[in-house]
């Protein structure tokens, strides 16, 4: 194993979960190192077991897992990797989980639920972790329910640039709810200060992943309607989204999404829509069932690269986007 060591012999340690390797293995490149050797297997029963080959005493380990299907089994995983990482004297555990797991239930709509997001970032801290490194949170507060520095990262300079090459005159941004105004808002200033609009919906919040688009508020009419979210699970809601931007005389649409959870018939939404091109990036695998023609998938690797370094190096990492970070 290789591992990154400054002059005062302090040492970066790259472990992964086995939830998605590649990614995990794009970053160490990026870095210049080597995932830290890892035992990991199922019991007959289920339970998951951890060791890893070498030592990491006195080391800053950064612990990476992609909180995609079945996700409590990979939520497991790294809760006991960072166990045994605390119990292996570790120096600083820092958990990175691009998609962060339970985000979507970050308050209580009604009585007698959970908040569950908040109970991940608790399980994070009991386990041992010091820090937490995610990417485009579905709300900004979860980085207050966890009990330590939390640098939340965002996609939208790497989707951004993409879509400025390939897509450069005659854009409107569109949020797919009210709720996402603000990132909306960040999306039309990257791209140059384009028109704004939203899609008036309404949720029936005893039905999960079911919204129905009612109409765009906001002038998309002769432009490229680029819609934008922090996930797409079942695909529904984009794919409404979509159709009200054509019935409302866009010119073409554009789907751009952070996290790409494309839950059951998502993948038949997202290809049989109107959509000429899906944006997505690689925070959770993508199997060869989930690719289609119009996919295009851009890698968060560079990114997560910077901020880890910049972590190890105690330098800024609010210096890598625009946006909340700390």
């Amino acid at each position: 194993m290789r591992s990154i060591t400054t002059a005062g012999e302090k040492k970066l340690v790259l472990v992964s979960g086995r939830a998605n390797t590649e990614l995990a293995e794009q970053v160490a490149q990026c870095l210049g190192t080597e995932l830290l050797p890892t035992d990991v297997y199922n019991f007959a029963n289920g339970e998951i077991y951890v060791r890893f080959g070498e030592s990491v005493r006195g080391t800053d380990v950064f612990i990476m897992q992609s909180h995609t299907t079945p996700i409590n089994e990979w939520v497991m995983e790294q809760l006991i990797m960072v166990d045994a990482l605390k119990r292996a004297s570790a120096k600083r555990i820092t958990v990175i989980a691009p998609f962060f797991p339970y985000a979507r239930q970050d308050k209580k709509h009604r009585g007698r639920e959970p908040i569950s997001a908040r109970l991940m970032a608790d399980l994070f801290k009991t386990a041992g972790a010091d820090r937490l490194i995610t990417v485009d949170l579905h709300t900004a507060q979860i980085q207050g329910f966890f009990d330590g520095p939390v640098d939340h990262l965002v996609a939208l300079p790497i989707l951004s640039d993409y879509v400025k090459e390939n897509y450069p005159e005659d854009l409107a941004v569109v949020s797919p709810d009210a709720g996402r105004i603000k990132v909306a808002e960040n999306w039309s200033s990257s791209l140059g200060g384009v028109p704004l609009a939203f899609i008036h919906k309404t949720r029936d919040i005893t039905r999960p992943n079911e919204t129905k688009a009612n109409r765009v508020v906001g002038e998309v009419e002769g432009r490229h309607c680029v819609l934008v979210d922090d996930m797409i699970d079942t695909g529904g809601t984009i794919v409404q989204a979509a159709d009200a931007c054509m019935a409302a005389g866009a010119k073409g649409v554009i789907i751009v999404s952070t996290h790409a959870v494309f839950s059951g018939p998502a993948v038949e939404r997202l290809t049989n829509s109107v959509a000429e091109e899906v944006i997505v990036t690689n925070t959770l695998p993508l199997s060869e069932e989930m690719m289609f023609d119009k996919l295009t998938v851009l890698s968060i690797a560079p990114l997560l690269a910077r901020a880890v370094h910049e972590v190890f190096e105690d330098g800024s990492v609010t210096s890598l986007f625009e946006g909340d970070g700390t």
